[in-house]
Parts: structure tokens; sequence; C-alpha cells
């Protein structure tokens, strides 16, 4: 079975409305066996017609959405039935339901928003719970202009996502999985995830021996400070490639969920009983920010400490001037004693500190920009552990890979606890 999506929308295109829809169908479509083989973006008015036209004899389902609604640009529904040759009548049922929906709201019905009753002859509704449009769905039919021709099943759906996603689950999904009966292979995907590893250095060591499981695909994605490894296949045939994985990097392979780094250090955190505590410098609060967004991380991360200047270091960590003045701020030694100073202040089991030269001015030929140092200060550990990063990118995704490598370096200790 192929599935095609036409997302309309002049929005989408002038950049200022992110789609979402194309990442939110292909998740909610997997399990069924259904994968998105093309995808089109296209603005509203009557291209919309000639773009649905060009799936026939292509597609075996079709997905619109938007261009259900009550203003004069929204048109998708008269469109598509003039393209199949379907008068429009006025639905008393969808008329009721408008009216329902407004009545809570303390809203009157207007001409505009009963032509989104006005539903083409042939035309199955769906229902709309969270909105006034509601989609429709369309068998193979005849073409008017090639009458031996059939349209594919066409599924109209309204634009915004908090109408759109609970019609996908609640309808749209039942009805495909009764059109895909017996016409798909149901496969599961997974994504494992690995730190701090380059794609290539993955795939060199995973393509040859996953391929070999047999009919699995298998994909790469690459994010700062992360890979993620995406296999579909049987139950069997993934756990057979997590194996292959772990053997392969059991250091930096963390997690199969679609979480990031950060939700694997709370969960280890939490199964231990254990905290930590920060001191971030260059990263500006940023690995506070990526625990915190965590649910259940008041639990192990009483506090953060942003000490971006020498003197804060000083005063919050309790870092001696005369280090700082020795040694430089972005230095092993000073990164060590706001590791220590940070693990001391808020009585943890363990400290995280960063400090490193985001750029694009600042670095030295010792110390060039990019350069970062990571601590760990941990109780029952005699001295913080460092590790020295350089990451000569744009101060963003400096920040990104610089909490990333903090992340992983206390996730690296941890799973030697569990």
């Amino acid at each position: 079975m192929r599935l095609e999506v036409i997302n309309t929308g002049t929005e989408l295109l002038l950049g200022n409305t992110l789609n979402t829809h194309l990442a939110f169908l292909g998740e909610a479509l997997l399990p069924l066996g259904l994968r998105i083989a093309r995808q089109l973006t296209i603005p509203d008015g009557a291209i919309i017609a000639q773009a649905v036209q060009e799936t026939v004899g292509r597609a075996d389902i079709v997905i619109v959405t938007g261009g259900l609604g009550p203003t004069s640009d929204d048109i998708t529904r008269e469109l598509i039935a003039d393209l199949l040759g379907l008068p429009l009548l006025l639905d008393p049922a969808v008329v009721a339901a408008i009216e329902a929906h407004l009545y809570h709201r303390k809203r009157q019905m207007s001409l505009a928003t009963q032509r989104q009753a006005m539903v083409p002859s042939g035309a199955t509704v769906l229902p709309n719970a969270c909105g006034t449009a509601p989609g429709l769905y369309f068998p193979p039919l005849p073409l008017p202009s090639a009458s031996h021709t059939l349209s594919p099943h066409l599924i109209l759906l309204p634009g915004p996502p908090r109408e759109l996603h609970p019609m996908v689950r609640e309808q749209v999904l039942p009805l495909l999985h009764t059109l895909c009966r017996g016409r798909t292979t149901i496969r599961e995907m997974r994504n494992f995830r690995l730190a701090n590893l380059g794609e290539s250095q993955v795939a060199a060591a995973l393509e040859n021996p996953i391929l070999s499981l047999g009919e699995v695909e298998l994909g790469y994605c690459a994010r700062p400070g992360e890979v993620i490894v995406r296999v579909l296949g049987s139950p069997a045939q993934l756990a057979a490639a997590e194996a292959i994985i772990c053997a392969a990097f059991p250091a930096h392979y963390f997690s199969s969920a679609d979480h990031p780094l950060e939700f694997t250090v709370v969960d280890l955190l939490a199964r231990l009983g254990q905290s930590v505590a920060t001191a971030e410098s260059c990263t500006g609060g940023l690995l506070a920010h990526r625990l915190t967004n965590v649910p259940g991380a008041s639990a192990v991360f009483p506090q953060g400490l942003v000490t971006y200047a020498n003197q804060a270091k000083t005063d919050l960590l309790g870092v001696p001037p005369t280090l700082l003045a020795a040694r430089g701020a972005v230095s092993s030694e000073v990164c060590a004693a706001m590791a220590h100073g940070a693990l001391l202040a808020a009585a943890t089991d363990h400290a995280l500190a960063v400090t490193g030269i985001a750029g694009p001015s600042g670095g030295s030929p010792e110390k060039p920009v990019g350069t970062v140092f990571v601590g760990l200060a941990s109780r029952g550990h005699h001295d913080p552990l460092v590790e020295r990063f350089l990451f000569p990118v744009e101060r963003e995704t400096f920040k990104q890979l610089a909490s990333q490598a903090a992340l992983d370096l206390l996730r690296r200790r941890l799973i030697r606890l569990v």
C-alpha cells in the first residue's frame, strides 16, 4: 500500500509556521505497516486539485491536510468534490455538531462556518471533536476526466495539529487498519542512541553485522554529540541488532527509548538514590536546563550554578584567585576546582563542571576556540575526573556538545554503580 501526504497551507511555505504533520503521521502510521512514500507541501489554491490528480495511478492512499476551515482560502473540500465530480450537500448531522461546538463557546453559527457542513456526496464524515471542520474520507471513485481510472483512497483532515492529532488517533488509524488488513508487512522500529561518536565510525562497525540479520532496514541520524541508529525489523531482529550495538560500543550505547541522554542520567541517579549538582561557565545553564527538562529531576538535582565570571567562580565555588591567575579559567585545574566546589556547596553525590571557549574570539594556540574542559567530582573519589575536548563549531552547537560530554561523563560513572 503506497501512501502519500499532501500538506496544504501558504503559511507552511512562508516559513512562519512549522510543518509538524509529517513527523506525527510517519510515527502514527508505522505500526500499521504503512510508510509515507512521498510528501508534498503546497500553498492554498487550485494547485491542491492538481496535486491530488498527480497521485492517481501512483498512490493507494492520499492524506491531505488543511483547507477545510471557514475562511475564503479554505477550498480543499470544494476542489476535491469538483475533481471527483461530486455535488456538495448540507449535512444536518455536521450542522448540529458545529452548533454544539459553538454553543459551548458562546458563539453563533455564521454562513462561513456553515460551509464546513457541506459534504461531497458519497464521502464519509470524520467527526472533529476539537473543532468545527470535519474530516472526510473518499473511497476510490471513477474520475470524470478518465472514467476507467479510479482515484486513490482520499482522507481530508483539518490543518491545526490540536484537531488533526486526535482525529488521526481515533478515526483515521482504525479506518486505515481496515483498509490495509493483509496488505502490509508490519515491522517495528527502534532508535538506538550512542553518545559522542561519529556517524561514519558507527556505520563502519554496524552496517554489515546488522544487515546480515535478514530483511531489516538500517539508517542513521547524526546530532550534536549523538548518533541514532534506526532499525526496522521483527522483534527478534531488533533484539539481535541491540546486542550487536552493545558489543560494538559498550561505553557509548545508552538507550533505545526516544529520549535524549539526560533522561538516562536522571533515571540512573534515581535508581541509585543519588544526586548531582552543576557548575557551568561556557554552557550558561544549558546543563541544568537539560536535566530539569526530565520529569522527576527534582529528586536528583537540587541545584545548579552558572559561574560565568571568574569572580563568581571564586565567590560561589571557592576557586582560588591564584589558581585562576596561574592556569586561566579554561583549564583542567580550574574545572576540577569548580566540580569540587559544587560538590561541597550542594552536598550531593556528584557534581559536574564545564568551562571552555565558545568563540568566535578568545582562543590561543594552546587553547583554541572550541576548547572545553568537563569535570566530575563524586563523593568517595579523591580527585575530580577532568576530560578535555575540542568542539570548533558555532556557539549554540558548542554548548550542546559540551553539555552532552558532561552528561555522558556522569553516565559512564553511574553505569559502573548500577
